[in-house]
């Protein structure tokens, strides 16, 4: 690429005026990332959202019901390491094409599963195919976008959590009352293969991208003044990881806070059918609700972050910060149990995801801001695994916790823990010199 195309475009996003002609192909694809994280949602929610009809017909206990749920975690976590270093090896358009048809097949056939074994291995497949997504999407924005645009595009694709959820818990209910839940799980599963089509159509690599312009290149290297690749490989790369301080902030937030939203996106249709006597109808009336305000946190943590990064905060102080205020919606859903109306309870939940919600999207934004394009999908990838690993001892102990006391302890932890985690980022977290000499933020 020509050295005046890039001098140029990081002469514009110095002065705050990317010239908007430049190209869009990058928007699109995050959108299509977009997409994928909304089937992705669907499908994991599918068993979630028709728990109720499920424990009942195979008279489950909630420990049972945890040790189904736990199994997707498991194996989640362990795809978000192996899947991002393997996705860091042999690129994002094949492996994401891969990670999709695999997860959808299996969820096709969770459809047929008859014992606590059969959904429990069904589950644990599901995790190996979705755990591929984050640290795809990650990677792809990390090469795709300049870091003053990163933390609306993380949130463009995280946001599809929220909204295939609303969909979930709209759609599946009707679609099992209708035609019984195994159908569910089929008509959610083909979904993935509507979306591999597009996918194969909109995403190339930067750098052999058939439909992108020259000043958009131009545009988004002008903006990626990462903190330099390193050369290291094998061994002396996870030995420079391991004593990185910058990447236990990532591990450790992100232990101490995806925990909360599994408790909520897993346990919340078993919840409103326990304590607060919901039928599926009635689910899909009113669970989608919280997944909305998932999704408005979304938007809310990238767009006040890349307005404080436009107005001269360093990038990394605006992103910390987002998630500091993020605590306090957080704190709401600990008095969601114990409220009498169920109206209260439900907008408490949604407030608290709300908060949630813009505290991801920092906390999946700050890998590109601190790492080097070659290993963002790495980093990424080690955070899940223990955000999948204290998930899944999350999910366990509340099965145990509602079997033996009731939800009110989940719901505590649920709103102190992120509290914890945003500590650990303010004590650990360092910006590199590099980043912090980024004009572009």
């Amino acid at each position: 690429m020509p050295d005046d195309q890039v001098s140029a475009a990081r002469e514009r996003i110095g002065q705050g005026s990317p010239n908007r002609r430049s190209g869009r192909v990058r928007w699109w694809i995050v959108w299509t990332l977009f997409f994928s994280t909304v089937t992705n949602y669907i499908s994991r929610q599918t068993f979630s959202v028709l728990s109720p009809a499920i424990v009942a017909e195979f008279h489950f206990t909630h420990t049972d019901l945890a040790k189904i749920l736990s199994a997707f975690q498991l194996s989640y976590a362990l795809t978000w390491l192996l899947g991002g270093i393997l996705l860091d090896l042999i690129g994002t358009r094949l492996g994401l094409a891969l990670a999709v048809v695999f997860w959808s097949v299996v969820n096709i056939l969770t459809g047929f599963a008859n014992s606590l074994f059969g959904f429990a291995s069904f589950r644990f497949l599901l995790g190996i195919g979705e755990g591929f997504n984050w640290p795809g999407a990650s990677k792809v924005v990390a090469e795709w976008f300049p870091a003053r645009e990163r933390s609306l595009a993380v949130a463009i694709f995280d946001s599809g959590s929220s909204v295939g959820g609303a969909i979930a818990a709209l759609t599946l209910p009707l679609i099992a009352v209708a035609l019984g839940w195994r159908a569910a799980f089929v008509a959610s599963g083909l979904l993935g293969f509507v979306w591999l089509l597009v996918w194969l159509r909109v995403y190339h690599p930067l750098s052999r991208h058939p439909r992108v312009r020259g000043e958009e290149t131009a545009l988004i290297r002008a903006g990626q003044e990462a903190p330099a690749s390193s050369a290291k490989a094998g061994a002396r790369r996870w030995l420079g990881l391991a004593r990185d301080r910058n990447v236990w902030a990532i591990v450790l937030g992100r232990a101490l806070t995806d925990p909360i939203w599994w408790f909520y996106v897993f346990w919340l249709p078993q919840y409103l059918s326990d304590a607060r006597g919901f039928s599926l109808q009635k689910i899909a009336f009113f669970a989608w609700t919280p997944f909305v305000a998932a999704d408005i946190g979304n938007f809310t943590g990238g767009l006040i972050s890349g307005w404080c990064v436009r107005r001269g905060i360093p990038v990394v102080r605006a992103r910390t910060w987002v998630c500091v205020f993020s605590c306090v919606p957080i704190l709401a859903g600990i008095p969601a149990a114990g409220v009498h109306s169920v109206y209260a309870a439900l907008g408490l939940i949604c407030f608290a995801l709300w908060g949630y919600a813009s505290w991801s999207t920092m906390g999946l934004t700050l890998p590109s801001d601190l790492f080097p394009h070659d290993v963002v999908a790495t980093v990424t990838g080690l955070s899940g695994l223990a955000a999948g690993l204290a998930g899944a001892g999350f999910t366990y102990a509340t099965g145990i916790l509602v079997d033996r006391i009731s939800y009110r302890p989940a719901f505590l932890a649920a709103g102190l823990l992120p509290v914890l985690a945003t500590v650990f980022l303010l004590l650990l977290l360092r910006t590199p010199k590099s980043a912090a000499a980024t004009p572009a933020g």
